[in-house]
């Protein structure tokens, strides 16, 4: 019996269970024995009569490959082609798609990838391709496989590559550009605490927390007609043995194992096969702690690119199984932006702020301000939001025409994150007017959305003092920021008491009066959207490097990843 974990986000859910379905080969006499001239003549009879059978059903796979090529002495641009392979000439890689791994995030992936990927493999099955499971390290669980057999008893190739036994570090190609990640510290992008109760489960499993792998994650189905092996060796035997010159890798970690070990990217490309990535069906080991300072997503697109214009060109399973490729669910990116106020002039710094602090790790950023001639319309809100993932909100008292407040409340009931600065707690209501006709308000917006109870402000007074909220100290929003360091250049927001459903994270105070919630986030109840909202946005609160990773924290948070580090001083675009 084994363990592998079952994803839900947020949750540590692991199940026992037989993570391999062993079976004993059909014929017994399937063992490791000495060769004889007879078995060999025999075996090339048998081989070459399955390979006349298959050529003859094989399929035709239509692939669409990408790689990037030069097009001045700094930039690469997207080249694509068409190719149609014979799937008897073609085979598909799994790379390392473990039942464990010492990265929680990484399992979480890989259970959230393994569906798609065990379609496009059952797929490329049926059309003849052969199928190569390399759990590296875990070839025990499978001796008496016949899958296994298969790779081991493979007559060895006329000519096996130098090295082919080996790890690749780098081909000759890759020296003309500069590799694109640090992983130095192995890539590990959890949660502090999650990952350090993610260790003691393991650990409590039996399993070595560092290398807790074990098997080949079974949601991954292994066919008798497929291969086992991590050995070069082996797999490039099999490749020669079918006349195989298309290979397919996918898997994990593409910046380590996909492109590394003995059967990876580097070693196929370099040793003439017709070798390409499926990059949606992949991922990689990277902290966004560390350079570039980009999200974990946008990191394995850098390496992708990498691939692409030194190593060999990419796909995507669609060529397989049709559709539209594969996106992990926390793969968030696209920002609306929703500015309409007078007081903060968020219509500068919140621009500003997605120009320098968002969009280089990796954001696109769409900014959608109130109109100049009417302040209650937002033209082009309903069409940018089609296309959003998250919603950031700097809003004063403006009550938009009907299909544009419709279109927030859409996005919010799809669940989709949130986040709001400052006047985003009286967004969409006004005083005591009704809105104009067609327009609409919102008043519940805040105690609904953002969780606060905003009634007026305090009196002007000192800059307000802020400290952690009891308990709120491991929280991720708050990971990195020293809140000794930023104060509240605006007046103090009252807004007790907040809603059951949010967490506190930072007060502020200034003298005679209340500690009142200056951040926290949301949950909310219907459909449990992430919301951070702070009450903090004056504009001189954005000359503050800690109030902008708050606010890149805060927003982080709310799409469910780690958040990119903030840059330090000497950082420059080659990460010296």
């Amino acid at each position: 019996m084994g363990y592998y974990v079952r994803l839900r986000a947020g949750s540590i859910p692991i199940r026992e269970a037989s993570t391999v379905r062993l079976r004993e080969a059909d014929n017994p006499r399937r063992t490791v024995h000495a060769w004889t001239g007879w078995a060999t003549v025999l075996r090339s009879i048998c081989w070459s009569l399955a390979l006349c059978s298959a050529v003859a059903t094989a399929a035709d796979i239509t692939v669409h490959k990408q790689q990037r090529a030069p097009q001045t002495d700094q930039e690469f641009g997207v080249v694509g082609s068409t190719e149609k392979w014979d799937s008897a000439q073609t085979a598909l890689i799994v790379c390392d798609v473990w039942d464990a791994h010492h990265c929680l995030n990484a399992v979480r992936r890989v259970a959230e990838m393994a569906p798609r990927m065990n379609l496009v493999l059952e797929t490329a099955r049926k059309k003849g391709c052969l199928i190569i499971h390399a759990p590296s390290s875990c070839m025990a669980p499978y001796e008496k496989h016949p899958a296994r057999m298969r790779a081991k008893n493979a007559p060895q190739a006329s000519s096996l590559p130098e090295g082919i036994s080996e790890w690749c570090r780098q081909i000759p190609a890759e020296e003309a550009g500069q590799y694109p990640l640090d992983q130095t510290d192995g890539g590990e992008d959890d949660d502090p605490v999650e990952h350090l109760q993610w260790h003691e489960r393991l650990a409590g499993m039996g399993r070595t927390p560092r290398s807790p792998w074990r098997a080949q994650y079974d949601v991954i189905r292994i066919d008798e007609q497929d291969a086992i092996s991590d050995s070069g060796v082996e797999i490039w035997n099999l490749l020669e043995q079918r006349q195989i010159r298309n290979v397919v890798l996918l898997g994990v970690h593409t910046n380590m194992c996909v492109l590394g070990r003995p059967f990876g990217l580097r070693q196929m490309a370099k040793n003439g096969k017709n070798v390409v990535l499926m990059r949606d069906m992949t991922d990689t080991m990277y902290n966004p702690e560390r350079w570039p300072y980009v999200t974990h997503y946008v990191g394995t697109d850098r390496i992708v690119e990498h691939i692409e214009k030194y190593v060999c060109p990419t796909i995507t399973s669609v060529d397989f199984v049709g559709g539209e490729p594969f996106r992990f669910a926390n793969d968030l990116r696209s920002i609306v932006m929703m500015i309409g106020e007078d007081e903060y002039r968020t219509e500068i710094t919140l621009p500003d702020f997605a120009t320098k602090d968002l969009e280089p790790k990796g954001f696109q950023v769409t900014v959608v301000h109130s109109a100049a001639d009417d302040k209650n319309t937002f033209p082009g809100l309903v069409e940018a939001l089609e296309r959003a993932d998250l919603l950031f909100v700097s809003v004063r008292r403006r009550t938009p025409p009907r299909d544009q407040l419709e279109a927030v409340r859409k996005f919010v009931a799809a669940g989709k994150p949130l986040v709001g600065i400052r006047t985003a707690s009286h967004a969409f209501s006004l005083r005591d007017t009704p809105p104009p006709p067609e327009h609409a308000a919102w008043t519940t917006f805040d105690p609904e959305i953002l969780g606060g109870h905003y009634v007026g402000h305090h009196g002007v007074g000192p800059k307000v003092e802020l400290a952690i909220a009891p308990g709120a100290a491991a929280h991720p929003i708050l990971r990195g920021i020293d809140a000794r360091r930023i104060l509240g250049n605006g007046s103090l927001y009252r807004v007790v008491p907040l809603a059951t459903t949010t967490t506190p994270l930072l007060n502020g105070t200034f003298p005679d009066t209340p500690i009142e919630p200056l951040a926290w986030t949301n949950v909310v109840r219907e459909s449990g959207n992430r919301v951070f909202y702070t009450s903090l946005g004056h504009p001189d609160d954005f000359a503050n490097p800690e109030f902008r990773k708050l606010l890149v924290n805060g927003l982080c948070w709310t799409i469910g990843i780690a958040a990119p580090a903030t840059p330090p001083e000497s950082f420059s675009a080659t990460g010296k």
